[in-house]
């Protein structure tokens, strides 16, 4: 059976990096197998849905190389949730109720002061005929819950991640499918989708383990063999806990720190895992090694910073093409090789190509210095800047004012470049060229 993946957020706000790393596996392992990555927008709440969010889904997406197969939305099939929604309560798996959220709470705090566990206490199943009419007149339409069968035994299954997992029914209560207004919640739906549309493999946190419980019960009352399941580990923070900064932590804040999606992609393929975080540039060699069996079930590290040095070696191996066009204009593939292995966002090199090919703010010689930025400026017209211009200026230097090592190469770095540091002077200096470097010995004196 080919492989299917799904992700499938709710276009009600951006993707951020807990649900980046669940679309970025679901289309790793499609790939690795030759299956189909979808799409599937979860716009059954229409009052927070919205097409813009929709579309920033689209463009986050293909922003990190995560482009699917095909794409649906739950709001185009609501008839299949209801075709299966009355096979259902035709065979007694849903049935209706009333209760308010505060009659609810209220049943929870006394099945917690008995020692029971707070679930649903399933009032409702003893309702008459007769009680649901009157109840129908007085509250009006029932939202509906999907009965769990507690004979069957244990809810059990082969996670791909956790390995054997195992429910107790009693322990679980029966969730509400469907609202009083005739919407749709999270769990049958999601259920119906994976069916209609083949999916075999289910990638999600394992805030989800208990929804896989339930929902592995609601694929075998409609007649259908469940999915996988891999229920990975959740992100916390570099402080060691839970991080609300995560949840808010989206593409578009990473996008514009000037991270870079192979970094991305790198970091979330392989954290939590017993596999190395490699500075790969591309999807292929991170699709081809992803494996559920090396994910541990410890919650997974997220450090900013640890992604920040990643996207550092990232963009120091990045070639011409691919950065092109976020380049100043009329800076080469030269200039680019000379400063690339100096900057840690693609954004900074504008910073450095102003430094060599504009006005440099260039700081006074020190005394001790000044002697040898004259013989550097005097030396200038000397070199042969076809070949290898600093090279033989050093040469020159040395031989004329004694000096070597630093003392040497950092005044001259900064009076040509107004920096102390920076790339390898070797590449800098022919794209400052003559005319520049004479300038700015000069202004250093």
């Amino acid at each position: 059976m080919p492989v299917v993946t799904r992700f499938a957020p709710a276009p009600t706000g951006r993707l951020h990096v807990g649900n980046i790393r669940t679309a970025l596996l679901c289309a790793l392992f499609a790939r690795r197998h030759g299956g189909r990555f979808l799409l599937r927008l979860d716009d059954t709440d229409a009052a927070r849905s919205s097409e813009a969010h929709a579309e920033a889904i689209r463009a986050d997406l293909a922003w990190l190389g995560l482009a699917p197969d095909a794409e649906y939305r739950q709001s185009d099939r609501f008839a299949l949730y209801e075709t299966a929604f009355e096979r259902l309560r035709e065979a007694g798996r849903v049935y209706p109720g009333w209760e308010s959220e505060e009659e609810l709470a209220l049943a929870r705090k006394v099945r917690l002061g008995r020692g029971l566990p707070p679930i649903y206490d399933r009032a409702a199943l003893a309702l008459d005929a007769a009680d649901q009419a009157r109840l129908g007149i007085e509250r009006g339409p029932p939202h509906w819950r999907f009965r769990i069968d507690g004979e069957a035994g244990p809810i059990a299954w082969e996670d791909m991640v956790r390995g054997r997992a195992s429910f107790d029914p009693a322990l679980l209560s029966d969730p509400v499918v469907r609202r009083g207004d005739g919407s749709w919640l999270y769990m049958l739906p999601s259920v119906v989708d994976d069916v209609d549309m083949g999916v075999t493999h289910v990638v999600r946190g394992e805030d989800h383990v208990a929804n896989s419980a339930i929902q592995l019960q609601m694929f075998g009352a409609l007649g259908a063999a469940p999915p996988e399941f891999a229920h990975t580990a959740l992100l916390i923070g570099s402080e060691g806990k839970l991080s609300k900064r995560l949840g808010s932590l989206g593409v578009d804040a990473l996008r514009e720190a000037g991270i870079e999606p192979a970094a991305i992609a790198a970091k979330l393929a392989r954290i939590g895992t017993s596999l190395p975080v490699e500075a790969l540039a591309d999807l292929a060699p991170l699709a081809a090694t992803l494996d559920f069996a090396t994910f541990g079930r410890a919650p997974a590290r997220f450090d900013m910073a640890e992604l920040e040095a990643l996207n550092a070696r990232i963009v120091h191996g990045l070639p011409f093409a691919a950065v092109a066009d976020r380049l100043p204009t009329g800076m080469d593939e030269t200039a680019w090789d000379a400063i690339r292995s100096n900057i840690t966002r693609v954004d900074e090199a504008g910073a450095w190509w102003e430094i060599v090919h504009g006005d440099a703010a260039i700081p006074a010689a020190a005394d001790e210095d000044r002697t040898l930025i004259q013989a550097a400026a005097d030396a200038i017209d000397e070199l042969d800047w076809n070949a290898a211009p600093w090279t033989a200026l050093a040469d020159l230097m040395k031989s004329r004012t004694g000096r070597t090592g630093k003392p040497l190469f950092q005044p001259l770095r900064r009076a040509l470049t107004g920096r102390d540091h920076g790339p390898e002077m070797a590449k800098l200096l022919p794209l400052i060229g003559k005319e520049r470097a004479k300038a700015r010995l000069q202004a250093a004196l």
